[in-house]
């Protein structure tokens, strides 16, 4: 029987609320080989599990119980402590965020956990952390670098570097991270709107001299694995990745129809709000989910590709 990889998205988002413990323990609970979730800095240098580059108006409440306004302080202008002090367990009534996820449940009290808290609560799964930076707000966030640091330093304090891979739309990152830390596995994320504004995205990468092949693009940065948008992703795409040595988690793979055709495409695995939905699809499918244990496998050869098209294998 075939083992596939699967990843609750933000925790498991369409069930419980995004990045938060709570979350964590309902994708646990669910079966999934690891967890993606999300990480900004604080103003006092702590990695904080959060999407947005500040707390979110969607979900997040002040102290005083209102939710907050769009304008809300930065993440990366608040200590730890401030950002300790939202409760983001419950949607917004009303709004088009709640619309999307019916059948989350509040946790009223959950709060934006620590990275470090955040890895306590799933320790024994595998760990994808995407890091927010913006290169076109770049005053939204701590810089790549700082952010890269602080991730890894967390992930050295829990023993966790071996089950994690790092994500980032913003290849900048990465190439942060893999001075820092080679060991960790690295893998770019994509998505129509970051692919079309050329090199910003891409660490100065033009897609040009790789005759616009993203693939070949994503290999020659060393990364160890591709995430692009579910619906973007064609068969041609994801069978020259694999021959490249990539791995490729598709995200947020949420419907029936999406399931199906992930699954008829033959990815590595993919990234879920419903991971509850998707185990029953991959069950049906006649797979069984992978264990925890499936990172290890990411990138025991990491291709290394040039602009003229040159291929090479080397061992990470």
């Amino acid at each position: 029987m075939k083992d596939f990889a699967l990843f609750g998205h933000r925790g498991a988002r369409g069930l419980a609320p995004e990045n938060t413990l709570a979350g964590f323990s309902v994708a646990r609970s669910c079966g999934v080989t690891g967890v993606e979730f999300d990480v900004g800095l604080s103003v006092d240098g702590v990695a904080m599990v959060h999407h947005d580059p500040r707390p979110s108006r969607y979900f997040a409440r002040n102290p005083r119980g209102a939710y907050v306004p769009a304008d809300e302080p930065l993440l990366h202008k608040q200590t730890a402590s401030d950002l300790a002090g939202y409760d983001i367990g419950r949607l917004m009534p009303g709004s088009d965020y709640a619309a999307r996820y019916p059948e989350q449940i509040p946790h009223d009290g959950a709060r934006i956990p620590t990275l470090d808290a955040a890895l306590a609560a799933l320790d024994g799964l595998d760990l994808l952390i995407e890091v927010k930076t913006f290169p076109d707000r770049p005053e939204d966030t701590a810089s790549p670098q700082a952010m890269a640091k602080a991730v890894i330093a967390a992930l050295h304090r829990a023993d966790a570097v071996a089950r994690a891979v790092l994500f980032a739309f913003d290849w900048r990152v990465l190439r942060e991270a893999a001075a820092i830390e080679p060991a960790l596995r690295r893998c770019c994320l994509t998505e129509p709107d970051t692919l079309a504004a050329g090199g910003l995205w891409l660490d100065g990468m033009d897609l040009g001299a790789f005759d616009g092949e993203v693939v070949h693009a994503v290999a020659a940065t060393g990364a160890h694995c591709w995430a692009p948008f579910h619906a973007t992703l064609d068969e041609a795409e994801l069978r020259e990745a694999q021959a490249l040595g990539l791995f490729v988690l598709p995200w947020t793979v949420n419907t029936p129809e999406a399931f199906e055709r992930m699954l008829r495409l033959g990815v590595d695995g993919m990234i879920s709000d419903r991971p509850d939905l998707a185990r029953t699809a991959i069950e049906a499918a006649g797979m069984r989910v992978a264990a925890p244990g499936f990172v290890a496998g990411i990138g025991r050869l990491v291709p290394e590709i040039s602009p003229a098209g040159g291929v090479e294998q080397k061992l990470p």
